[in-house]
């Protein structure tokens, strides 16, 4: 089991409040991502929840035990980090088993254990070398086979991808995303990467400044943003925000309509612009556009448009926004 509460937690250093109260509850099995910015809180909550840092106020339960004050070790958790923290004189079979060596596990159920870890991860092949004979992946999956020979309630895992190139994120993303369908275990996930949220998440936790935004699916939240923040933060490209005559027009302060919710004309629309920089990707094209007569700031819209698009940079073109999927925004960021 690995349900995980937290009731009304706080954390502070001396004056600064850095988690400010807050309330969360991760259901077992799930696999829930904090996404944000650089400095919202999300490494710092996780450290919570693992023990590694002392909450100011609140309480902490794991499957409905209060953990608030015990020791990492007594939690039933295991943390995966940034930085793979192998010992470079060991060999992968040995690294994975160290933390039942230490444990005083019998030696017989050590090899199992093992063993079974390294077929789910295919490093089987690999127990006998040393993590220098390794590539960034295969390092990565040593780290996250020594947190799974513990059999832990729940994962935690914290930016494990930021130190790999970016095709190795995206095969490492796939092989955690299978390794949560096959042990359905309760995984936490640290990212500044809404890429990632999205597309390994069951439930997304969109934190800045300590607080939390939005709670939901990514397609809820990418449906549905509770607020600028969220509008603005998730999605790739981002939302495109515009206030002034464009959102007044549909009774709002702020309005956001995405990349691929605006229709393209080469003859009339509601707002004229110019082509600046056409990105071609094959599949799509996202078109980065100087629109007319927008408030300063605001004048850069990014339009996605299907297969080639046959646009350059300086042809002018019309958009107009899917009235349907528009956003709207009243003054105080909140969606209407």
């Amino acid at each position: 089991m690995g349900k995980i509460n937290l009731e009304h937690v706080s954390k502070s250093f001396g004056v600064t409040s850095i988690i400010p109260d807050l309330n969360l509850d991760i259901e077992d099995g799930e696999f829930v991502v904090f996404v944000g910015p650089s400095g919202c809180g999300k490494s710092t909550l996780l450290r919570l929840i693992a023990g590694l840092e002392d909450v100011t106020s609140g309480t902490i339960r794991i499957d409905g035990r209060d953990v608030t004050q015990e020791a990492p070790a007594k939690r039933g958790l295991a943390m995966v980090f940034q930085s793979y923290a192998l010992y470079p004189h060991m060999s992968v079979y040995k690294n994975i088993a160290f933390p039942l060596k230490m444990a005083g596990e019998d030696k017989t159920l050590i090899d199992r254990k093992v063993k079974d870890a390294a077929k789910v991860l295919n490093l089987t092949n690999y127990l006998d070398r040393r993590p220098g004979q390794l590539s960034g992946g295969q390092r990565q999956r040593v780290a996250i086979g020594r947190a799974i020979v513990r059999q832990p309630s729940a994962f935690l895992f914290d930016e494990p991808l930021s130190n790999l190139d970016a095709a190795l994120r995206g095969t490492m993303r796939l092989e955690i995303s299978e390794l949560h369908q096959q042990l359905k275990t309760t995984m936490i996930y640290v990212t500044h990467d809404q890429v990632e949220a999205m597309t390994m998440a069951d439930k997304i936790v969109v934190l800045n400044a300590g607080n939390i935004e939005q709670v939901g699916s990514p397609l809820e939240l990418y449906r549905s943003p509770r607020n600028l923040f969220v509008a603005g933060f998730i999605g790739s490209p981002r939302m495109n925000l515009l206030s002034g005559a464009a959102a007044s027009k549909y009774s709002a302060e702020t309005i956001g309509v995405r990349p691929e919710h605006l229709l393209i004309s080469r003859t009339e629309g509601d707002w004229k612009g110019t082509v600046g920089v056409a990105e071609h990707l094959g599949s799509d094209t996202f078109l980065h556009v100087h629109a007319e007569g927008m408030d300063h700031g605001m004048d850069h819209i990014t339009v996605r448009a299907e297969g080639e698009a046959g646009l350059n940079p300086g042809d002018t073109i019309y958009l107009t926004p899917d009235a349907q999927k528009l956003h709207r925004f009243g003054k105080d960021g909140i969606a209407l």
